[in-house]
C-alpha cells in the first residue's frame, strides 16, 4: 500500500499526518511552538523553530507507523498562509522573526497606501484582494523598512522572500528550491490574480525587488523538489508532491470540487471558502467580490488552468477563546470553557465583538476594535463565554450572506471542520443563524487531507477527484432550528455591536 505525508504548519502548531490510500490516518504527530507578542497587537514567530519542529514531526510520526522513506509516494505541505520570512540567501539565516499573518503592525503601511492609491479596495480589480495588514506584501514592506540594511540587501540580492510554504521548501530542498505555489503567492498583494504571475505594477507600488521573490508553481505537480536536506536523513528523496495554503488545502480535504460548494474552518481564525470555478474564458478574469470578499486560486494543477475561490476570513474565532484562557483565566482548557458557556442557555443580549487587530471580511476596519456589549449586573463570566463561542457564528454569517451575494447562488449546506465544531453549541447556532444545514465529515484532519489528497493526485496514487469524493464522507448533520424573527433580531443585534466597535482607533 502507498502512503503519503502532509505536513500541516499551521499558526499555533505543526503536525505531520501519514495518510494510506483510503484516505485513513495511519500516524501523526504534533508540536506547538511560541506565540511572540512584541507590542499590543504585534504577532511573531521563529522560522527555525517551525523549521525544527517540522523535523522532529515527520520524524515522530513515521516511527509511530513503522515506515520507511520508501513507503510514502510524497509529501504535500500546507501552511498558514500570509505570515512572512525574510532570510539570507548564503547562510540561511531569518533577519527577523516571522511576522505572523494576524499581526496589525502594518496599519501604518496600510492607511498610507489607501490614502495614496484611493481607498481599501484600490488594488481589489488586480489582486482580487482589499488593502489590508493581513496580507504579506504590507509585511514584507515592513521589515525593508523598519530592518536596518534589509532594503540595501534586498536590492543587491543578499536575502530571499517566502510564506512559511516557500521557507519550509527552502529549507528540505537544501536550499535548491526557492519557489511557492499560486494560493500562497495570491496573499501577497503582489500578484495579478488572473495571471497569477508577479506583477510589475504591484512591485514599484510596494517598492519590492523582484530578484527576493520565489517562483511561482501550480498547486498539484509543481516544481518543488524533494527531500535533500541533512537535516532530514530519513526522508531523502520523497517528492514534494503539492503545496496549498491551509484554507484551500481544508477545501480540498472537503471534497468541494463543484461549483457552489463551501466549507468553513473553525481554528484560529475562521476561513469560508466557496468554490466558483474557472476563469471567465472571455476576459479571463476570475469572479471579483463587490461584498467585501477575497477573490483567491482554490488551487491549480500542472497543465491546467486555475480553479478560483470566494473567501471571508474571520481572525479570531478559537484563538479568542485561548485568549479567554490565558489572558482573562476563564478556565483551564477551551473545554472547561465550553462547559462554562453552556451552563447558560444563551449569551442574555451580550455581544462580543473580537476585533483585537480590526475587523477582517467583510467589513475590513483596521480602525476597530474588541468589545463586550449588552453587559448588565445580571451576567455572568458563563454569559461572556457563551458570547465568545457566539462571535464566531455571526462573524460566519456575515461573511456567508455576502458569499450568496457576490456569487447569487443560494448554499444549500455549508461543510464544516476545525477543533471548534467539537462544541455542538457552536454548531447549531451557526445552522440555526444561516438557516442551512451544516455538514460535519467523519475525518476531521481536513487540512492535512487535502494536501495529501492533492500530493496523491500529482503522484497517482489517487487517480481522479471523483475518487477523492468517494473518500469523503458525513458523520453528523446540523438541522437548523430558529424562527426567522429571532434570527433578524439576533443579526440586528449583532450589526450595532459592529457599529459600536469601528472607529475605535484614529
Amino acid at each position: 500500500m502507498a502512503y503519503v505525508g502532509a505536513l500541516d504548519q499551521g499558526t499555533s502548531s505543526t503536525r505531520f499526518v501519514i495518510f494510506d490510500q483510503k484516505g485513513q490516518i495511519t500516524a501523526s504527530a504534533q508540536e506547538e511552538h511560541e506565540q511572540i507578542y512584541p507590542r499590543p497587537g504585534w504577532v511573531e514567530q521563529r522560522a527555525e523553530e517551525i523549521w525544527s519542529n517540522s523535523v522532529r514531526v515527520m520524524q515522530t510520526a513515521m516511527a509511530r507507523a513503522n515506515l520507511e522513506a520508501k513507503d510514502l509516494a510524497s509529501i504535500g505541505i500546507t501552511n498558514q498562509r500570509e505570515t512572512t520570512v525574510v532570510w539570507d540567501k548564503e547562510t540561511g539565516e531569518p533577519v527577523h522573526n516571522a511576522v505572523v499573518w494576524n499581526c496589525g503592525r502594518t496599519s501604518g503601511i496600510v492607511r498610507e497606501m489607501q490614502a495614496k492609491l484611493g481607498g481599501v479596495d484600490a488594488l481589489r480589480e488586480i489582486t482580487g484582494l482589499p488593502i489590508s495588514t493581513y496580507f504579506a506584501g504590507t509585511k514584507l514592506r515592513w521589515l525593508l523598512n523598519e530592518v536596518p540594511g534589509l532594503e540595501e540587501r534586498a536590492k543587491n540580492g543578499e536575502v530571499l522572500f517566502g510564506t512559511i510554504d516557500c521557507w519550509l521548501i527552502w529549507k528540505f530542498t537544501n536550499g535548491d528550491v526557492h519557489a511557492t505555489d499560486v494560493t500562497n503567492a495570491s496573499r501577497t498583494l503582489l500578484v495579478d490574480v488572473g495571471t497569477l504571475q508577479w506583477d510589475d505594477r504591484l512591485l514599484e507600488i510596494f517598492d519590492i525587488p523582484k530578484s527576493i521573490l520565489p517562483t511561482i508553481q501550480p498547486s498539484l505537480g509543481g516544481q518543488f523538489g524533494a527531500i535533500s536536506s541533512p537535516s532530514c536523513s530519513a526522508f531523502q528523496g520523497i517528492p514534494i508532491g503539492a503545496i496549498l495554503g491551509d484554507q484551500h488545502a481544508a477545501t480540498f480535504g472537503q471534497a468541494c470540487f463543484t461549483v457552489g460548494d463551501a466549507k468553513c474552518t473553525f481554528g484560529t481564525g475562521a476561513f469560508m471558502f466557496m468554490n466558483v470555478g474557472l476563469a471567465d474564458p472571455t476576459t479571463r478574469r476570475p469572479v471579483v467580490s463587490k461584498q467585501g470578499l477575497m477573490t483567491t486560486p482554490f488551487y491549480q494543477a500542472a497543465g491546467e488552468p486555475p480553479v478560483y475561490a470566494l473567501e471571508g476570513a474571520v481572525a479570531y474565532a478559537g484563538s479568542l477563546i485561548q485568549w479567554l484562557r490565558d489572558n482573562i483565566q476563564f478556565g483551564e482548557s477551551a473545554v472547561e470553557i465550553a462547559k462554562l458557556a453552556a451552563s447558560v442557555p444563551d449569551a442574555q443580549g451580550v455581544r462580543f465583538v473580537p476585533a483585537f487587530n480590526g475587523l477582517f471580511a467583510p467589513h475590513w476596519r483596521d480602525d476597530a476594535r474588541g468589545i463586550i456589549v449588552g453587559l448588565t449586573a445580571f451576567h455572568t463570566r458563563a454569559h461572556i463565554a457563551r458570547a465568545a463561542i457566539d462571535s464566531t457564528c455571526f462573524q460566519t454569517t456575515e461573511v456567508f450572506d455576502a458569499m450568496e451575494k457576490d456569487s447569487g447562488v443560494a448554499l444549500s449546506e455549508l461543510r464544516v471542520d476545525g477543533g471548534m465544531t467539537a462544541n455542538p453549541q457552536l454548531l447549531q447556532f451557526t445552522a440555526d443563524l444561516l438557516e442551512t444545514k451544516v455538514l460535519l465529515p467523519k475525518i476531521l484532519e481536513t487540512t492535512a487531507l487535502g494536501v495529501a489528497f492533492a500530493a496523491g493526485l500529482a503522484q497517482g496514487v489517487w487517480k481522479s477527484q471523483e475518487e477523492i469524493k468517494e473518500l469523503w464522507t458525513v458523520d453528523k448533520t446540523v438541522e437548523p432550528d430558529m424562527s426567522e424573527e429571532e434570527r433578524a433580531e439576533l443579526k440586528q443585534s449583532w450589526s450595532k455591536a459592529i457599529g459600536r466597535s469601528v472607529g475605535w482607533e484614529d
